[in-house]
This record gives structure tokens, sequence and C-alpha cells, in this order.
């Protein structure tokens, strides 16, 4: 890894608009939520940054909290016919998940580069990394 400075900020931006998080110029996604292995722009080994369940994890914190929680003081849930109800509910909380999805991952990235985190360094899995 390099000692240069990393900003989070700017890094986080640039995944969130799906550009690579060292230079913002080259795509991060070449499909829906699949992660370019290298930056066209500048080179940069994109695949090397483990945002595995992570994103997932924020994304449903992020809806549940944004979306679902509202949704339960309004009395029309409590009232309503489940049959009614759960659609009505699950399909705008799915769709809502669906896009949200490769903003928070690209923003992921952005963090794990700032970070320095990348696949497979052994700091990472060893008892010395809480030093």
């Amino acid at each position: 890894m390099s000692d240069a400075p990393r900003p989070l900020f700017p890094a986080m931006l640039r995944g969130f608009r799906g550009r690579c998080p060292k230079c913002g110029d080259g795509k991060l996604f070449w499909r829906y939520l699949k992660v370019t292995p290298n930056c066209e722009a500048c080179g940069h080994d994109l695949d090397a940054y483990p945002a595995d369940d992570g994103p997932a994890y924020v994304t449903i914190l992020l809806v549940g909290h944004l979306l679902v929680a509202p949704l339960l003081l309004f009395p029309f849930i409590w009232e309503s016919s489940p049959w009614i109800v759960v659609p009505a509910t699950l399909i705008p909380l799915a769709v809502a998940t669906l896009v949200a999805l490769p903003f928070v991952k690209g923003a992921f990235i952005g963090v794990l580069y700032s970070v320095g985190v990348r696949r497979g360094e052994a700091r990472l899995h060893t008892a010395d990394a809480a030093d």
C-alpha cells in the first residue's frame, strides 16, 4: 500500500457516484454490482477491495430505518388487511433496497480504499491487527 494520504470523503463520494475511488474518472461497476477489475482511466486494481456483505448490511440498515420505521407510525399499517399492506409495503421496500445497493456498495469501496483495506491482507486476519 502506498503511504500517500487517501482522503475519506472524496473517495466515498467517488464510489457513491459509481466511479473509481482513486481517480474519479473510470467506472466502478461493469454490471449491476460487479466491480470492474481495473480502472479504465488509471489502471487501479478495483477488485482488491473486499466489499462482501458490508454494503448489503448497511443498505438494509438504512432502508429499514428510513422507510420501515416511519411506516410503523401510520395507523393504516395496523388497521388494513395484511393482503393489502404486505405487498404495498414490501414491493417499494425491495425496489428502494435494490436502487440503493449500488450507491452504498460504491461508497463502501471508497471507504475501503481510503482506509487501505485490501483483499487477502494477512494483517486483517491475525491477532496482531488489534494492536
